[in-house]
């Protein structure tokens, strides 16, 4: 944390469960993976026009890598700078595999989880005045997701430690939205899954 940084909001998101906030201008989001291996679904919005939002092509496409790190940029579908990664512990965040869900599990699986990330967002947005529309593919912190040659991807155990995080800086007033990964079917929780702390910090 920066020294001298005023705390917005330090909340401990319970396993499988979503959280939302917003986050201005200049503010910074610290998203701290507790256990170790743990998924962090990610979605943002502008603020004062939630219509644009995080656009996965764009954020590939301009810098020409699938793959977040620090100084990798969040980009909207318009095209412009919603948040930057300004520290990162981990790496290799991916951009390509979205969301789990109930009818992807099922057709995966044959089974479900109790939660899903789906639903998370849908629930989380429905209290911003967002619904199942609002929901676009998202990053996935913390989650590894190796894309072979002959292009082949599939998701694996995840790098993150305890402790692990990254700090995305606001560049737009934003409202993002965040699924702490339910999923247990495949390996992106790791052994299950696990807490994560949100921390809003503003820079003195």
């Amino acid at each position: 944390m920066i020294p001298g940084a005023e705390i917005i909001e330090d909340t401990v998101v319970a396993a499988g469960q979503p959280w939302s906030g917003k986050v201005r201008k200049g503010d910074i989001l610290r998203l701290i993976d507790l256990e170790g291996q743990q998924a962090i679904d990610f979605l943002c919005y502008n603020l004062a026009d939630p219509q644009e939002r995080y656009h996965a092509p764009n954020s590939i496409k301009i810098p020409g890598q699938i793959y977040l790190d620090k100084g990798s940029v969040l980009y909207s579908v318009r095209a412009r700078r919603m948040m930057t990664i300004i520290e990162d512990t981990c790496g290799g965040h991916d951009t390509i595999f979205g969301c789990c869900s109930f009818a992807l599990d099922e057709v995966r699986y044959g089974q479900t989880n109790p939660r899903c990330c789906q639903q998370n967002f849908e629930e989380e947005l429905a209290r911003h005045g967002l619904g199942a529309r609002d929901v676009v593919p998202n990053v996935n912190f913390f989650m590894r997701v190796p894309v072979g040659e002959d292009g082949r991807a599939m998701i694996v155990d995840g790098a993150s430690k305890p402790g692990d995080f990254v700090d995305l800086r606001a560049e737009m007033d934003v409202l993002t939205v965040l699924s702490n990964c339910p999923e247990a079917l495949n390996p992106a929780t790791g052994s299950g899954p696990t807490p994560i702390k949100a921390i809003i910090y503003r820079p003195s």
